[in-house]
């Protein structure tokens, strides 16, 4: 019992301290707004026009085939660091891992989404 009395009063400690910390910030902030505060930020430069553009959707098909073959780094290398430990069945599973992943590369060049390779 003694132990979630602990975590009770460190919750309640932890949001105090987190809303007297936004309340602070709120109080002690500088309030004036002029047409310097209120513009874009552009390293400096003055924007020529208006901020809110359109992006062609290649760049978001990009966007996501990088997240599929970063993934599969982050998921690949603690196998390799721990091949030797694990037995045939895991090496079998990542086989059908990177082939299912290899697969969906092969889809993705046949639809013509990547046009470099």
């Amino acid at each position: 019992m003694r132990e979630f009395t602990c975590l009770a009063i460190f919750i309640i400690v932890s949001a105090l301290f987190a809303i007297i910390m936004v309340a602070v910030g709120f109080l002690c902030q500088y309030k004036k707004n002029n047409s310097v505060k209120l513009s874009t930020y552009e390293c400096g430069v003055k924007p020529l026009e208006n901020a809110d553009i359109k992006f062609d959707v290649k760049y978001f098909n990009y966007a996501i085939l990088f997240l599929i073959f970063d993934i599969e780094t982050i998921f690949l290398y603690p196998f390799a660091v721990n091949m030797n430990s694990l037995g045939l069945f895991a090496v079998i599973e990542a086989f059908v891992f990177v082939l299912i992943l290899l697969l969906g590369l092969f889809f993705i060049i046949k639809k013509d989404l990547v046009r470099w390779l």
